[in-house]
């Protein structure tokens, strides 16, 4: 809105200062323009539950109840509906948890605001607060909306969360205040003149809808799923063409039969539980981090954190402390720094929180200096003369100090010669330098002598330089991005190790608000760069978009508005502590404590989530591969090999049945879902994702697993087990392939041999080991199969723990190749 006076606005938005808005007034007011808060995308339970019971998995999984109902196998149908059922329960459960620890976070967060209503001031959620409200605003508070002042003496606010700028500014009556500045000094009436989207970083809100970057682990997973999918398909094809020629009679029952056994067999050997296993394993991963004071909003980016190979950070407020403090003490010669700074200390508000001040005050090393000292007039800062006076009295004499711009003050003090020059000259050494300057002097009131120079910087968190370190060790190119001015970004980036090419936003994207084209010399020069100083939103947003066009996948920390579409774009986004509204809403990981020390942790347990992963989908494709190739292989050239133990006459050689499959599907997944808690390993460097790499290993494990089945079938066939019928043949398989895929499992979890650290966690192991009691009290007891022997059980026991030497040793090999 253009600055208008405050009598024509009072009228234009049809509000009062002495009473303010009705109750009725501002309810009217409130239906009509929404919350003062950013949209938020509602989604519905239905919504939420949908894609557990809508796609291909779930598809043919419901196609298999349809025919087990058909056919009426109701055991098969009740097993299968619960294979469905599970999955889309956990899968459900973990994401609600995730939402839900969010939503409490926000909630924990919401701001109040004091406000006239009915000629009564009340504190009410900021949510609420309309256009023409009229609202006190002071000392500590944050800016619930855009406002214009209309009484009160002046407001020093912090603006940072919105251009970046360091320090504070001062705002006068008639001045417009920001939604998310905060109020360091002052007291003062404003009229609200814009709420929620229609604020000054509400209308940031288009880049940030617009922004947003693509899961690539996420992605790379459904492609695996999908290749699983394809090649289950055609398999599944050979088996029904060649059981519909060669088995006869062939009736409609027969028919339905084999392709519901081969609906069953797709529903075994493709990933069914992967979008659960995934989804429990990064909430999971979620939950620990929440303990870590660190929540995670945006599920699908955890797992790119793992694989950042770039930190984009803002500086203020995340890499520093957002307050200044004295960088410096420069007095004239015969003046000691106690004595100058005691006189800074006179010379402030002994009742404000001025950022200055309280900066002068910290810096004086002893309050004992200040003995003898009386006060007897103050005269508070004044933004037109930029200086603050004070009358002191000593010993019976009275004296004046003044403190302000270091250019009013040597002016004041009409200085000359060689210590002008050698006092301007440290001013713009400072300056130079990125530090602000302040001057103090002394006198009558009349003359007055220059005593000497504060510097003044906001200082580095305490964390912020061993966590650039750490992850520079880690391989992450970090990269600073600050609206202050490039000196100032220098001076910081120099400070922490992270270089001193900073350029300036302008000099990469050039100026004026036209679509910027990414370039070659563009990315040139991004990549390269230490950090960026004087950017505005859409600079940093640019930023991203070229380092991503680079190939790189890139974080971004910030906690201002001007973050918000940064963050959006991000791989990952991270809303550090105190982070506005917007910038968690845009992020995908919000810190609740100072400091950024959290962000390394953060990254250690997205590498684990990354291994968990990659454990199960090394695992996945493998036990895929062996389970449709072996059965394929037996169904087709099982009468080349089985002699002893044959199938019935018109039945085919297909070395499983339906609750088999299905049983196998259940014994599976139950365990599988407990990898979400495992002891992973933690890479050196970013965690990047091999597609070639990740099929080789998988393939050959498969294959080589595929032979170890096969192999166990002749053993079997040849009379070497008390196994008399095709019918304990199957069980003995069912067993196998059972013992043998979770054993497997411990394989790939590892990068190394299975028995080195580190080992299982105890969840994972016992679930396994509970899984394993209960297969083999189903197939000694003949639980929905036939019945086996206790010492056959025994055999394929230690059959499996003897094969897991040579499937380690060759996937060790495997995995240590590039």
């Amino acid at each position: 809105m253009n600055k208008i006076s405050n009598d024509d606005l009072l009228k234009k938005l049809g509000t009062n200062e002495k009473t303010g808005l009705s109750t009725s007034e501002a309810q009217e007011r409130l239906a009509k323009d929404g919350k003062n808060a950013l949209a938020e995308k509602k989604v519905t339970l239905l919504q939420k539950l949908m894609p557990y019971f809508w796609g291909p998995i779930p598809w043919m999984i419901e196609a298999a109840m349809l025919l087990s109902l058909i056919t009426m196998d109701i055991k098969d149908f009740v097993i299968i509906s619960l294979l469905l059922f599970l999955n889309a329960f956990i899968g459900w459960k973990q994401d609600k948890s995730a939402q839900d620890a969010l939503a409490a976070l926000k909630n924990d967060l919401a701001l109040k605001a004091n406000v006239l209503r009915d000629s009564k001031w009340e504190e009410i959620p900021a949510t609420n607060l309309v256009v023409g409200d009229i609202v006190n605003i002071v000392l500590g508070n944050v800016v619930p909306a855009d406002a214009q002042i209309l009484s009160g003496s002046y407001l020093t606010v912090d603006q940072a969360a919105l251009t970046g700028e360091s320090l504070p500014v001062t705002k006068n009556i008639q001045d417009v205040v920001y939604s998310g500045s905060i109020a360091k000094e002052g007291n003062v009436i404003v009229v609200v003149t814009a709420t929620g989207a229609n604020t000054y970083f509400g209308k940031t809100a288009k880049l940030v809808a617009e922004a947003g970057a693509k899961s690539q682990l996420t992605a790379e997973v459904t492609s695996v799923g999908n290749f699983l999918i394809i090649g289950a398909v055609i398999l599944s094809i050979i088996l029904v063409v060649f059981q519909l020629i060669l088995i006869r009679p062939l009736d409609q029952a027969t028919i339905l039969r084999i392709i519901k056994t081969v609906l069953v067999l797709m529903v075994a050997t493709i990933p069914v539980a992967m979008p659960a296993v995934i989804s429990v394993t990064i909430a999971l991963g979620a939950l620990q981090l929440s303990k870590k004071k660190a929540i995670v909003s945006k599920l699908n980016s955890i797992e790119a954190l793992a694989s950042v190979n770039v930190l984009c950070s803002d500086k203020t407020g995340t890499l520093t402390q957002n307050k200044l403090s004295v960088a410096g003490v420069f007095p004239v010669e015969g003046v000691t720094s106690q004595l100058m700074t005691t006189y800074g200390v006179l010379a402030s508000d002994p009742k404000g929180d001025d950022v200055i001040d309280l900066a002068i005050k910290n810096f004086l090393k002893s309050d004992t200096s200040l003995a003898g000292y009386k006060v007897d007039k103050f005269t508070p800062f004044n933004p037109v003369i930029k200086r603050v006076e004070v009358i002191v009295e000593k010993d019976g004499k009275k004296f004046h100090i003044v403190k302000g711009a270091p250019q009013v003050i040597v002016a004041m003090c009409k200085l000359t010669g060689d210590t002008l020059k050698n006092i301007q000259g440290k001013i713009n050494e400072l300056a130079a330098h990125g530090f602000k300057a302040l001057g103090v002097a002394t006198g009558d009131g009349e003359t007055w002598t220059y005593v000497g120079t504060f510097s003044l910087a906001d200082p580095l968190r305490p964390d912020s330089k061993s966590t650039v370190h750490a992850l520079q060790a880690e391989g992450i190119d970090v990269k600073m991005i600050t609206g202050d001015s490039q000196n100032i970004a220098k001076e910081v980036a120099i400070e922490l190790g992270i270089g001193d090419n900073i350029l300036l936003a302008t000099d990469v994207f050039g100026t004026g608000n036209k679509k910027i084209v990414i370039t070659p010399s563009m990315q040139k020069l991004v990549e390269g760069a230490s950090g960026f100083a004087e950017v505005f939103p859409q600079h940093k947003y640019e930023i991203v978009k070229v380092l991503q066009s680079k190939g790189y996948i890139c974080a971004m920390t910030g906690d201002g508005v001007n973050d918000a579409p940064a963050l959006k774009q991000a791989d990952c986004g991270i809303a550090v502590s105190g982070a506005t509204d917007a910038a968690r809403a845009a992020a995908a990981l919000i810190l609740t404590n100072p400091g950024l020390s959290v962000i390394e942790n953060a990254i250690n347990e997205a590498k684990k989530i990354f291994a968990r992963m990659m454990s199960y989908i090394y695992y996945r494709i493998a036990m895929t591969i062996n389970i449709m190739i072996f059965s394929v292989v037996v169904t087709l050239v099982g009468k080349y090999f089985i002699h002893r133990v044959i199938p019935g006459v018109n039945e085919s050689f297909f070395p499983l049945t339906a609750i088999m499959l299905v049983s196998l599907a259940l014994l599976d997944d139950i365990p599988i879902m407990t990898i979400a808690y495992d002891n992973a390993e933690i890479s050196s460097g970013p965690a990047v994702w091999n597609k070639k790499k990740t099929f080789t290993v998988s393939s050959v494990l498969g294959l080589v697993s595929v032979i170890q089945s096969i192999a166990l079938v002749i053993w079997v066939d040849k009379d070497w087990t008390q196994v008399a019928s095709f019918g304990q043949l199957q069980t003995l398989v069912f067993l196998q392939l059972v013992v043998g895929g979770h054993l497997l499992l411990f394989i790939t979890r590892r990068s190394s041999w299975f028995f080195t650290r580190p080992f299982p966690e105890w969840k994972l192991f016992w679930a396994i080991v509970v899984t394993q009691i209960f297969v083999v009290f189903m197939t000694y007891f003949g639980w929905l199969v036939d019945a086996i022997s206790l010492s056959d059980i025994l055999y394929v026991w230690c059959y499996n723990l003897l094969w897991m030497f040579p499937l380690s040793f060759i996937s060790t090999i495997m995995k240590k190749m590039k």
